[in-house]
């Protein structure tokens, strides 16, 4: 299986690489467009501020090429943010996968919200074999909205989509790879995905 991390200056690559060598897989890390194309699924992580990263996006030409991918994608964090239509994060355009709109949590809210939460109402093949009120371990201080695309959810001031899937494309805002064992659970159903 080839598994291709993609590489735009703003992913948490370490401890995703990391990940999937204790499953096993060796993980190839690159912005080669035809080499994304080419992948058996593709781990689209990220870390940082969504107008920059949307910048490094557009700048290698990979805001085209994400969107028609066909294989299962998985994106992370930030990765998932980018996914939908746009975010309130210095009012940035995503990549529109998802029709949904990227909130910043209230000023009464601490923020980052960080650390362990559990997630709930879980849904798809993604989460097989998790339990609900599972930990996972978050970062983040804006937030994806309960929808239809919702396949979990968090509590943080207010409930929040902790994951997303429309069709081949799967989100967690959650840092699955820094989650334990339930973390590497959701990798491997990611991989395991027909």
């Amino acid at each position: 299986m080839k598994v291709v991390i993609i590489d735009y200056g703003a992913g948490n690559v370490f401890s995703v690489t990391t990940a999937l060598q204790r499953l096993g897989v060796q993980a190839v890390l690159s912005s080669d467009v035809r080499l994304i194309a080419r992948a058996d699924r593709v781990i689209f992580p990220g870390v940082g501020q969504a107008a920059a990263a949307m910048k490094q996006l557009k700048d290698k030409g990979l805001d085209r090429i994400i969107p028609q991918l066909e294989m299962p994608v998985l994106g992370i964090c930030l990765g998932m943010q980018l996914m939908c239509r746009f975010s309130e994060e210095e009012n940035t355009w995503g990549l529109g996968i998802f029709p949904m709109e990227v909130k910043k949590f209230a000023d009464s809210c601490k923020v980052p919200h960080m650390g362990w939460n559990t997630v709930r109402k879980l849904k798809t093949t993604l989460f097989q074999g998790i339990n609900p009120g599972e930990w996972m371990y978050f970062v983040h201080s804006y937030y994806v909205p309960v929808t239809a695309y919702c396949i979990a959810t968090c509590d943080y001031q207010r409930s929040f989509a902790a994951a997303i899937c429309k069709n081949n494309f799967y989100g967690c805002q959650f840092h699955p790879e820094k989650s334990a064992g339930a973390g590497e659970k959701i990798i491997k159903n990611f991989l395991d995905i027909v």
